[in-house]
């Protein structure tokens, strides 16, 4: 038995009204590392209203184990896409992750739905929601197939172009700022799961001489998964 499957066997032994107090004895925060397996394991166990009550506890981890499980909730058909909109514009970092851990759900389960929504996601103004659609899809264990992979290109490739349109100030934002960090490792993960196609376009981002892409440019190329493709080439 996994740690997950042991969090699903105790969390079946108590009450659904000491959910809470035990999330947050076993959390792992403070600390560096929050308890991802048992996040995991709540959204398997939980339902609407315990995933509601956690996220209007406004407690950042119980949040994040309420917001995973609406994605479970999505991959089962449920219209949650505003809820998980609205929480990819969080302030809160482990709040933004919970967002896409809950698109990767959806993705594990309905991937065309999953492509469709990065899509529409990846061309909002806000640059937290690009980032979601972005973070969301640049999984590897999604990008098994060729229309995976050149929808998490594409989405690399338009939340990049949105970026380097932003004035200066704009991009000394926060939002702006944690868009870039995460267009800095997914782009590695999508030329990775597609090469062919993936390649050519990071080059052509290599050309660019501005400043915010060089940056891309540099972290990805650092990653090892795209460092062995560039030395290939």
């Amino acid at each position: 038995m996994n740690r997950r499957e042991q969090y699903r066997v105790e969390l079946h032994a108590i009450p659904r009204k000491r959910w809470p107090t035990y999330l947050r004895e076993n959390s792992g925060l403070p600390g560096p590392r929050g308890n991802l397996e048992l996040v995991q394991a709540l959204a398997e166990e939980g339902d609407r209203g315990v995933f509601d009550t956690l996220i209007a506890t406004d407690d950042e981890y119980l949040v994040v184990c309420g917001v995973v499980g609406l994605g479970r909730l999505m991959a089962q058909g449920a219209d949650v896409e505003p809820e998980l909109l609205g929480h990819s514009r969080d302030e809160r970092w482990r709040v933004r992750e919970g967002v896409a851990m809950a698109l990767q759900r959806l993705g594990d389960a309905d991937l065309p739905r999953l492509i469709g929504l990065v899509r529409a996601w990846s061309v909002y103004e806000n640059p937290l929601v690009q980032r979601a659609a972005v973070a969301g899809i640049c999984e590897p264990r999604l990008l098994k197939t060729p229309t995976s992979a050149e929808g998490a290109l594409t989405a690399c490739a338009q939340a990049t172009e949105a970026l380097v349109a932003r004035t200066d100030d704009e991009r000394r934002e926060p939002a702006a700022r944690t868009l870039r960090q995460t267009l800095g490792y997914c782009w590695s993960v999508a030329v990775a799961a597609a090469p062919a196609k993936g390649l050519p376009m990071f080059r052509a981002l290599a050309a660019s001489s501005d400043p915010d892409v060089s940056w891309i440019v540099r972290e990805n190329s650092s990653k090892a998964r795209l460092a062995k493709l560039l030395d290939k080439r």
